[in-house]
């Protein structure tokens, strides 16, 4: 009886994909509206996120004027938004998170949910706990 409480847990887990590897969709905060298709890649042993497409027409051009760092006035579209996440216990973690709006870079923590269907990502600074999440829709 014991090695089948040990077999089911394993087993409910593994049609769960374990890397957050691939292209999301991210949602307008207010609207709900799809807003950018991002691709996260895996380098190393850590994994990156890329903006693919801009899904909202009058910013297809738009370039990131608030940014601080090397992505200053650089194409939004095109542009690394999540650096260096790492597998921790929780999910991702301890890399960071770029909102293009405000140039600001905010500590991050990623949780794959649904069976991976949906990634939620929080921006923090600090502590996780003064963040704000938003989830990603996976688009493949």
């Amino acid at each position: 009886m014991p090695s089948l409480l040990i077999a089911l847990p394993a087993a409910a887990y593994a049609g769960s994909p374990v890397s957050p590897e691939g292209l999301w969709k991210t949602l307008d905060d207010h609207t709900g509206a799809p807003r950018a298709l991002v691709r996260i890649y895996r380098q190393g042993e850590a994994y990156f996120g890329r903006i693919e497409a801009n899904l909202v027409p009058e910013e297809a051009d738009a370039r990131c004027t608030a940014c601080e760092d090397e992505r200053k006035d650089q194409p939004v579209t095109g542009m690394v938004i999540l650096r260096r996440m790492t597998a921790d216990a929780d999910g991702f973690g301890g890399g960071d998170v770029l909102d293009p709006e405000s140039g600001s870079v905010y500590s991050c923590v990623l949780r794959l949910e649904d069976d991976g269907k949906r990634l939620v990502v929080r921006g923090y600074v600090g502590l996780s706990l003064f963040g704000r999440s938003q989830t990603w829709l996976r688009a493949e």
